[in-house]
């Protein structure tokens, strides 16, 4: 393992080129997720969704049972009015002026009113049980669809992860023990470009005058001091690391040169 000191005596050179492998295995990295594409997004969306419904479903069962206890808790306050109608109405039998008549006739007619009222929220309670229960059926098959749907996408993705995690597993141990060789800032500074770049480049070679990440023309004494190697060189335009593409190891094609036209002398006719 690389001492901080070992680090510190490293070469600007020797720093540019194993920020660049790093780089390289940081991009095949980047390929293999890109091979995956949105399923991981879609799975995880898929699987919130699922729990999202279950709850829904949960909560609809809560709700109807309720409703049903609320429906019992009324059928024993019927029960308790029709038996105080029977009482009331046999004490008719034995009242003794017309005070005791009207009284045990109100509450009769209290109790009747009553029986009405609880057998009205009963029918209210089964119409809100009979929308629940529709509500959570619909909840429940699109639970299962999701499901179905989930247990593709998952067969899928796991199908692309077992063809790739061997490789992926191996690139990101090279990258960790590579990692250890750069200094810590530089490494820092290199993540945070990595991560606000959208192609995920870090670090970039010169190709034909220009900057490999956003393509902005290099001026011939900032290409000469990146060739120099000399110090660590930002691109002014986008801030990533800049490499001669000879220490990375990349062949570039130069622009053709133009060739001078050649001058056609005039050959005057006799």
């Amino acid at each position: 393992m690389a001492t901080k000191k070992d680090l510190a005596d490293m070469s600007v050179e020797e720093k540019l080129k194993a920020l660049y492998e790093l780089q390289t295995m940081l991009s095949e990295i980047d390929k293999i997720k890109t091979l995956r594409g949105e399923l991981p997004l879609e799975v995880q969306d898929l699987e919130d969704e699922i729990e999202g419904l279950s709850h829904r479903v949960e909560k609809y069962q809560e709700d109807i049972e309720k409703l049903q206890s609320d429906i019992a808790q009324k059928r024993i306050k019927i029960d308790e009015a029709k038996a105080a109608v029977e009482r009331y109405q046999g004490q008719l039998n034995d009242v003794k002026n017309n005070r005791e008549y009207d009284m045990l006739t109100k509450e009769i007619e209290f109790q009747n009113l009553e029986i009405e009222l609880q057998n009205k929220r009963i029918n209210e309670a089964n119409r809100a049980i009979e929308a629940k229960q529709n509500d959570a059926k619909a909840a429940s098959e699109a639970l299962e669809n999701r499901r179905a749907d989930l247990e593709v996408k998952k067969s899928e993705l796991d199908e692309i992860i077992s063809e790739t995690k061997a490789e992926e597993e191996k690139l990101r141990e090279k990258a960790k023990t590579l990692e250890v060789t750069i200094e810590p800032r530089l490494l820092a500074a290199f993540k945070r470009i990595r991560k606000n770049s959208r192609n995920g480049l870090g670090i970039v070679y010169v190709e034909r005058d220009a900057c490999g990440g956003c393509f902005n023309k290099i001026p011939p004494q900032r290409q000469l001091d990146i060739r120099m190697r000399k110090k660590i060189i930002v691109c002014e335009y986008c801030g990533r690391i800049m490499i001669d593409p000879e220490l990375a190891g990349v062949e570039v094609n130069k622009p053709a040169e133009e060739k001078p036209k050649r001058r056609l002398r005039r050959t005057l006719k006799a």
